[in-house]
């Protein structure tokens, strides 16, 4: 499917950042499997967000994700797992804006898709080292123990992610093909 892209942010462009945003915030609550120092695996939270940045590039990704990522943050979470302002910039803002790299490769959405997710974890893999050190088991490494934590849970979330995007994206393609 050939991405859709806009430059100039009007209403339609707006609206769609807005339902994207919502679509994702619902499919965060569907909880497969929930961590004990944070993070799940869901039922596709990131997929309306790597859908956006395939269709409409990776700037307007960037500014979905990183607002969802206040959303989950703060209205979703909470706020209950702040400890320190640059950590929820890792784990929030900055790693939901960063499934935006999917948009530079809108002919390839596996390889966007994962490009994104490794972004991700690489951004709470950050902020595991930086600021969750004391959870790791004594004599395991900070970084390890981080890697591990993450991939716990963001590798199933990324292997969901990547097969629900690429049946919409195929559906998109469909649609779009029907229409033209």
């Amino acid at each position: 499917m050939q991405a859709v892209r806009m430059r100039t942010w009007d209403a339609r462009l707006i609206a769609e950042v807005g339902v994207t945003i919502a679509l994702a915030g619902v499919l965060h609550m569907v909880k497969l499997w929930q961590m004990p120092q944070g993070g799940s695996i869901t039922l596709g939270t990131m997929v309306p967000l790597f859908i956006l940045a395939l269709r409409r590039g990776p700037m307007v990704g960037l500014a979905a994700g990183a607002l969802y990522g206040f959303f989950e943050g703060w209205i979703l979470s909470g706020g209950k797992n702040f400890y320190h302002p640059v950590q929820v910039i890792l784990d929030y803002p900055l790693a939901f804006g960063l499934t935006a790299l999917a948009g530079f490769f809108p002919r390839w959405p596996a390889f966007g898709v994962m490009v994104g997710s490794v972004a991700r974890y690489i951004s709470h893999v950050i902020s595991g080292v930086v600021f969750f050190a004391q959870y790791a088991p004594k004599g395991q490494p900070v970084l390890l123990y981080s890697l591990g934590y993450n991939a716990f849970y963001l590798g199933p979330d990324f292997l969901i992610a990547i097969v629900l995007t690429l049946l919409v994206w195929e559906r998109l393609g469909k649609i779009q093909a029907a229409r033209a």
